[in-house]
């Protein structure tokens, strides 16, 4: 073959092959991609993406992935797992209540931090929270349910330092790659955002004060309103000194009153 058809060749070659590569089909999208798909607000997708392409997330993804494969059983259900976003657009924020580990048991875990599903008993922190509320808050009327979703509609994110667990054992995802990821989310708010109250309870929330610029935000500490400090809880007034820090910051109050019927979720 001559030089110039062979080089003519060569470049045809070339071309196709590179052809190929472009007509390839797309490569199937990661289960971290559908893991984050659960977040459904754009604006908290676009502010945690730096998160959500971290280890701990792929972490996260590989772990849940397993659980799931082995036929565990995950609360809450996939659906629920980002509950807190979605409950809680971004810009709403105004208020961020940490607390530990999904409840593990039946029924009870739907994404919001201390809130259970219609229809399921009231675990004991949220009785302690409701007897305080009850000496809190003029008009507190204690309700049926422990169904927390109206209070994330008024910007409060209820967001759990772990965002699922095993059927029936508590904590059993706790070093899977949640807690890196959730204090990223903590540190992201207490540092880039400015004027949100954090309600720190308990040694292990308190421990995420240093995530937060207390120069941008109020943080409001107290024990937590779990049977095993629950001396330390009764009169802490945490309810009004939000809304007495958010009143400070020019926003509006939260109204901590519940309808005493659960809402229907049909």
């Amino acid at each position: 073959m001559a030089p110039k058809a062979a080089k003519a060749q060569a470049t045809l070659t070339s071309f196709a092959k590179g052809q190929k590569v472009l007509d390839a089909p797309a490569p199937k999208r990661s289960r971290e991609s559908a893991l984050a798909d659960g977040i459904l607000d754009p604006e908290w997708k676009s502010f945690l993406a730096p998160l959500l392409a971290s280890p701990a997330f792929e972490n996260i993804e590989s772990f849940l992935e397993k659980e799931y494969s082995e036929g565990k059983e995950v609360f809450p259900e996939k659906s629920n797992i980002f509950s807190a976003f979605n409950f809680t657009p971004l810009k709403d924020v105004k208020v961020v209540l940490i607390g530990q580990d999904p409840y593990h048991d039946n029924d009870q875990a739907h994404g919001l931090c201390f809130s259970v599903l219609p229809g399921v008993k009231v675990p004991p922190s949220l009785v302690n929270m409701y007897k305080e509320l009850v000496t809190d808050i003029p008009g507190f009327v204690t309700p049926s349910h422990g169904y927390l979703e109206s209070w994330a509609r008024q910007g409060i994110l209820m967001l759990n330092a772990t965002l699922t667990v095993e059927a029936h054992k508590a904590n059993s995802h706790a070093a899977c790659g949640w807690q890196a990821f959730t204090d990223g989310v903590i540190k992201k708010l207490g540092t880039e955002k400015s004027d949100i109250v954090f309600l720190l309870w308990g040694g292990f929330a308190q421990k995420k004060a240093k995530l937060i610029d207390a120069t941008k935000h109020k943080i409001v500490e107290c024990a937590h309103p779990s049977p095993l400090s629950a001396t330390k809880w009764w009169g802490c007034k945490t309810f009004s000194k939000c809304n007495d820090a958010l009143i400070a910051l020019g926003k509006p109050p939260v109204d901590w009153k519940l309808p005493f019927a659960p809402p229907s979720l049909k």
